[in-house]
């Protein structure tokens, strides 16, 4: 049977396309920051076959999340939708000296990127934010920091990672999905469409044979390829986010 990773799969989006994945008959590893956040996303998806563990906001804790997720693979499919919200009030360094936001969404699947060998097929989960962002490729925490606008560049240097990764391996699909505003718990009670409505593009593109899913380097949405944001088609801003990555975290993209 095929293998999927599916990160931050304890509650929300993760959660449903883990179950989702299980259901069409994936061999699924679910992740969870902690020991019980994994045991409740594997409770949460039921015939999961296992669950791996670790925080995305230390290098130390991802590297033992890939090795850890390293021996239940390798993955046909990896789903990279653990991510922090705009909730913090101020800006808040890591003990690597990352702001928080930009680690867990940004640095931490960069870093799972380079240590597991690359799947067939990856989805990265975005978001329209992105297109609100700035490239802060040097990962700097800008003057006037403000949360919202952390996230969105958070989404837009993920979106760039998304199309350098795809860029590097053609002959895989890998691409970043919008799943919409979903009612979860970063997306609040108010958020328009039901988890039920995220998960499904993200899905979709895991497993689908139809024409955009066999493709890679695209943004998402609602099973249609959009524009991305411009950012995303700069190689050159490109090749300066992985530069940075690559002095941050000590490792090479594949």
């Amino acid at each position: 049977m095929p293998r999927a990773l599916v990160t931050g799969a304890a509650q929300g989006l993760g959660s449903e396309i883990a179950r989702r994945l299980v259901a069409l008959g994936y061999d699924v590893v679910v992740h969870g920051r902690d020991a019980a956040r994994t045991e409740v996303a594997l409770a949460a998806a039921p015939g999961a076959i296992a669950g791996v563990t670790g925080r995305l906001d230390s290098l130390a804790s991802t590297r033992f999340l890939a090795d850890d997720a390293r021996g239940r693979g390798p993955y046909d499919v990896i789903v990279h939708n653990a991510a922090l919200g705009p909730e913090q009030e101020r800006p808040l360094l890591t003990e690597d000296g990352i702001e928080r936001i930009l680690q867990v969404n940004v640095v931490a699947p960069y870093l799972l990127s380079a240590l597991l060998t690359v799947p067939q097929r990856i989805v990265l989960i975005g978001s329209d934010s992105a297109f609100g962002g700035h490239p802060v490729v040097d990962l700097s925490v800008p003057d006037g920091w403000e949360s919202h606008q952390a996230y969105a560049d958070s989404k837009l240097l993920l979106t760039m990672l998304a199309f350098e990764l795809a860029a590097r391996h053609t002959d895989r699909q890998i691409n970043v999905v919008h799943p919409g505003w979903v009612r979860t718990r970063m997306g609040g009670p108010r958020a328009a469409l039901p988890v039920s409505d995220g998960a499904d593009t993200p899905v979709w593109l895991a497993t689908s044979d139809e024409a955009i899913a066999r493709r890679g380097g695209q943004y998402v949405h609602k099973r249609r390829a959009e524009a991305p944001p411009a950012a995303a088609l700069d190689e050159g801003l490109r090749g300066e986010l992985v530069e940075h990555l690559v002095t941050v975290t000590g490792e090479h993209l594949h």
